[in-house]
């Protein structure tokens, strides 16, 4: 786990990347019947900015969020490392599932100009999006993500400091 405030910005970065970039192949996938070239790029030409967006809202809002229930509900400072990581990328998941939720939902009536249907589709997909995000979550990008900070920052190292 991140040791720092630029550690944890480069952490946040990564996972941000590979969550939004697997939803959205995995929402436009939906959208299109099924998984194809097409989808998959289709899903990266909508990533930039849908990224964005989810970057915004792990840094500023979900992240404090999701760590403060996690510690006040879920594990204490002194758990073992791998409850306080499914605790809190638990508690990440359900709220970006949440916001990210309802920003497809808003990119869908953009397209369609069915606004009148927002509602509805927010609620159609968070269950569905839920479904995918907490799996891929614990099972692969978690994973993934850790591994590969962990070989850039090892725990323990420090790096050099720019001199003043």
């Amino acid at each position: 786990m991140p040791t720092n405030q630029r550690e944890s910005l480069i952490y946040t970065v990564m996972m941000c990347f590979c969550m939004v970039l697997w939803m959205s192949i995995y929402n436009v996938s939906i959208q299109m019947g099924g998984l194809s070239l097409v989808s998959v790029e289709e899903g990266w030409l909508g990533f930039p900015i849908a990224y964005v967006f989810a970057m915004c809202c792990d840094w500023f809002v979900v992240s404090k969020l999701a760590k403060g229930v996690a510690f006040r509900f879920l594990v204490k400072p002194e758990s073992p490392a791998l409850h306080k990581i499914l605790a809190i990328s638990s508690c990440m998941v359900v709220g970006m599932v949440v916001i990210m939720s309802l920003y497809g939902a808003a990119e869908g009536c953009f397209h369609t100009g069915a606004w009148d249907g927002l509602l509805m589709q927010w609620l159609v997909n968070i269950p569905r999006n839920f479904i995918m995000a907490l799996p891929f979550q614990l099972i692969v990008a978690g994973p993934l993500v850790r591994f590969l900070f962990r070989k850039a920052f090892p725990v323990g190292t420090v790096l050099p400091q720019p001199a003043v």
